[in-house]
């Protein structure tokens, strides 16, 4: 069962989580701080709002989306990495709850906006989409990082199943194709659905090396073709069409 087999793998990885996931260097507080932003931007995050965020994991995004003195409820399905939620949230001032994201303990029309990173391509995903768009207000958005497929290490470690779990993958997490998701979001009933590559940064570059990857890789994310091979997809959406929305730009 999927949701028994990514909580016996977050069990065995809760202690070194940040490491595993490329958290604890520079390179990788640099990839927080600006996909946050991102999400933040891509959702119109303000003071008072209810904020829902999905596999918090340790708790990195939660603090930056508190941040926004927004309302947040933080979840994860995971006992463990919860424990270390707890410990931030004290300073932090959100709650840690512990659910599925495919059966959400919320009423209808919950919250503002639903934000995460890196934990679509964990779920079951007809039903996360159908249980985000549930609680999600009338014009709430939603906003994740997720993993680019077509970016060539992300081909390789999750078709490469022995390679996966060398660096740390569960058993049951892929990569999203951004057409491909996009086709889910519409399915769904999403409105106004984007995915976005950007992130040519990766989280063991050398301290002294990430000022300069980051400028190219914003210039590779002005590249129409080289731009589809970045590490990640912004993906995007809205419950409702609004009448007018400001764009989100990866900058």
């Amino acid at each position: 069962m999927r949701l028994n087999r990514e909580q016996a793998h977050n069990r065995r990885i809760a202690e070194k989580a940040e490491v595993i996931w490329g958290e604890s260097t520079l390179a990788g507080r640099q990839r927080i701080k600006r996909r946050s932003s991102l999400i933040i931007e891509a959702c119109g995050i303000t003071p008072g709002m209810r904020v829902l965020e999905i596999g918090c994991g340790t708790g990195q995004y939660s603090i930056m989306f508190s941040q926004t003195k927004a309302q947040l409820f933080a979840t994860d399905i995971s006992w463990e990495l919860l424990a270390h939620v707890a410990k931030k949230a004290k300073k932090n001032a959100w709650q840690g709850i512990l659910c599925q994201a495919e059966k959400l303990p919320f009423k209808d029309m919950s919250f503002d906006a639903v934000v995460g990173n890196a934990v679509l391509h964990h779920l079951d995903l007809s039903f996360a989409l159908q249980e985000i768009k549930r609680v999600l207000t009338h014009k709430g958005r939603f906003a994740f990082a997720e993993p680019n497929i077509l970016n060539p290490q992300n081909m390789l470690i999750k078709n490469v199943k022995f390679i996966g779990r060398l660096v740390g993958e569960s058993p049951d997490e892929t990569a999203f194709l951004k057409w491909r998701i996009l086709r889910q979001l519409r399915e769904a009933g999403f409105c106004e659905p984007e995915a976005i590559p950007f992130d040519f940064l990766h989280p063991v570059v050398p301290d002294n090396l990430v000022r300069a990857v980051s400028m190219l890789g914003g210039l590779l994310e002005r590249l129409p073709l080289v731009r589809n091979m970045a590490g990640s997809l912004l993906v995007t959406g809205t419950k409702k069409v609004a009448t007018v929305r400001k764009g989100t730009s990866i900058s």
